[in-house]
């Protein structure tokens, strides 16, 4: 099972505002990892390690991945069978359902994901974190 950092998130709204705060952190900022953070800021929304690559190393497009999560500007989930989907933190929402049919996902506003999670909490006494797996089932386009 792949676990999630458990870094603050800092959120970077801009190319250099991340490389900024990558340097204030005594990291470099080296041309793969400026790769990682050019295609996260161009994506859409949460993106395969696969297309931020677009033919880079995938190795190193992974070890940057982690390291960016490991500081706090990037994080990960798991939508369904699918593979790990990375997002800049604060650019997209921190929960997600996923149908488990068609593979598609979308975002569950901070308000549901608070009472999904308290109502964890009071029935076992969880705290859960629901950032890292989305909540699966059936869209409505595939439900019965």
């Amino acid at each position: 099972m792949s676990v999630p950092h458990e870094a603050r998130p800092l959120a970077a709204t801009t190319i250099p505002a991340a490389v900024t705060t990558l340097r204030a952190r005594g990291m470099r900022v080296t041309p793969g990892r400026r790769q990682v953070i050019e295609a996260l800021f161009a994506a859409d929304g949460p993106a395969t390690a696969e297309a931020i690559a677009r033919g880079a190393d995938l190795t190193s497009v992974y070890r940057n991945l982690d390291t960016l999560e490991q500081v706090g500007l990037v994080r990960h989930f798991h939508a369904g069978h699918g593979p790990g989907l990375y997002a800049l933190t604060g650019r997209h929402q921190p929960g997600y359902v996923a149908c488990e049919r068609c593979g598609a996902h979308r975002v569950l506003p901070p308000d549901v994901l608070a009472r999904i999670a308290g109502a964890v909490r009071e029935a076992n006494g969880y705290a859960v974190r629901l950032s890292h797996f989305p909540l699966v089932g059936r869209c409505p386009e595939c439900a019965p």
